[in-house]
């Protein structure tokens, strides 16, 4: 299947977080111990840089401000090689976990990382562990509220840390009590009544390769959608330290990870990608009004 044969334009994006920042380790590393652990991130990073300036592709970065705090130049080079700078917001906290109030104050401050060592105005979030639910559909108002102009955290399948399965599969307008904002869902295909996931991550490492190459070309040509891809830039280090956790946990995270690169430079042979920002500007996007969207004066907003 080559790229140049197909003429959808995929999202690629990229969730700029070191490997100890990871919520399946959240319990084994605290947030006061980060700045002791040995950092990965900028390497890591630059390796996917070189591999996107390779094949010609720009990305969406999702940058945890903490990481731009610490590592501007790092963020001045993505936006030098003309990719889009979008949030990840600040310390990696699951948003259904935390406050109205605290949430905006992490999404500001990583917005003024950002920003300060980008010199782009970031309108682009997605949520740490796509951790917008059902319990925390408020989120979306104070993106409206912060000037974003698109979500990228409500991933419509059943998983155990996160997911709206009822929720659309493509790219969709969600009016809220604040106003408007789009919704840019990471892809699933839909088979057997459920959404599966295709979207990269772990489900890029764990499954083969076919999987990713069949369910992207189900999206691009049956259904003539473009696919919204992610990946970490820890994915792509199997020397990275080795943690504690679950047994779960460190088969999820450590899995394939020597696997990742060649798969990657195999996805971005076989198909076409750029950022999300681009990917929403080439399409028509519907307003849908989902059973959860009720507007936020209807639901009780943790505050």
């Amino acid at each position: 299947m080559a790229g140049s044969a197909l003429p959808v334009v995929n999202g690629m994006s990229v969730d700029v977080e070191d490997y100890y920042h990871v919520s399946a380790f959240e319990g084994v590393v605290s947030r006061n111990d980060w700045d002791r652990m040995e950092s990965r991130v900028e390497g890591n990073t630059d390796r996917l840089l070189a591999l996107f300036d390779e094949f010609g592709v720009r990305s969406t970065f999702f940058v945890l401000g903490w990481v731009a705090e610490r590592y501007p130049a790092l963020i001045r080079r993505i936006a030098a090689g003309g990719h889009e700078i979008a949030s990840h917001g600040y310390a990696h906290r699951l948003v259904y976990a935390d406050s109205k109030d605290a949430f905006r104050a992490d999404l500001r401050r990583a917005s003024a990382a950002i920003e300060d060592a980008s010199g782009q105005r970031v309108t682009g979030y997605r949520a740490p562990s796509y951790s917008i639910t059902r319990q925390s559909i408020w989120a979306l108002d104070v993106l409206i509220e912060e000037g974003y102009a698109y979500d990228s955290s409500i991933f419509p399948i059943r998983h155990d840390r996160y997911g709206i399965p009822s929720s659309p599969r493509h790219p969709y307008r969600l009016t809220r009590a604040a106003g408007t904002i789009v919704e840019a869902p990471a892809s699933t295909v839909r088979r057997a009544g459920m959404n599966l996931p295709i979207a990269g991550g772990g489900y890029f490492r764990l499954l083969p390769y076919r999987w990713t190459q069949w369910g992207m070309g189900q999206l691009n040509v049956r259904e003539g959608r473009p696919a919204i891809f992610y990946i970490h830039p820890w994915e792509v280090d199997p020397a990275q330290p080795r943690l504690a956790g679950s047994a779960l946990s460190r088969f999820r995270h450590y899995r394939n990870l020597d696997q990742t690169e060649s798969r990657l430079r195999r996805l971005l042979t076989d198909f076409r990608f750029s950022t999300i920002r681009d990917v929403l500007a080439g399409q028509s996007i519907a307003d849908v009004a989902p059973d959860w969207a009720a507007p936020v004066t209807q639901q009780a907003a943790r505050v």
